[in-house]
């Protein structure tokens, strides 16, 4: 490995546990602080179609898709229902509030992207992905087995 390519490695890991760890603290506080019923209800004033059930994906979505970025496990996989909820966040509530915080959508929208930014890459070489996919076999870039995404994915 080159230094360009161990300074990328280390860019994206630090992206990862980053938006990963706000994820789980986000997903933790929706189980463990406002229960699926408190995050159903707000759900359903705010329109959002099956509120429990919208409460459980959001909350799973974030809590163990937060847990998959730290690891970089399923990274690709775990980065699009978390980027989704950004876009539904973003949609119902922050984007009427204009672009700044306290109430408005940078910080989503901040999330969103970099939460697409790892749908992009992957988990990149310091991940649990690279070490799965190096004691499968050589040329398989993701932790999902019988899927080979070199062409249109590399990593």
């Amino acid at each position: 490995m080159n230094r360009s390519n161990d300074l990328k490695d280390w860019g994206i890991a630090i992206l990862r546990i980053a938006v990963g760890g706000v994820f789980v603290a986000h997903g933790a506080q929706k189980l463990f602080a406002f229960g699926i019923p408190g995050v159903a209800g707000l759900m359903g004033q705010l329109g959002i179609p099956f509120p429990t059930l919208s409460a459980l994906a959001v909350t799973a979505a974030e809590l163990l898709g937060g847990l998959a970025l730290l690891a970089g496990f399923f990274t690709r996989l775990a980065s699009l229902p978390i980027a989704f909820s950004m876009v539904v966040a973003a949609a119902t509530v922050h984007l009427k509030n204009g672009f700044f915080l306290p109430e408005g959508a940078e910080y989503v929208l901040t999330l969103l992207l970099a939460s697409v930014a790892l749908l992009l890459t992957g988990s990149g070489a310091l991940s649990v992905d690279r070490w799965l996919s190096g004691r499968r076999s050589p040329g398989v870039t993701t932790a999902i087995p019988g899927h080979r995404l070199e062409a249109a994915l590399k990593e």
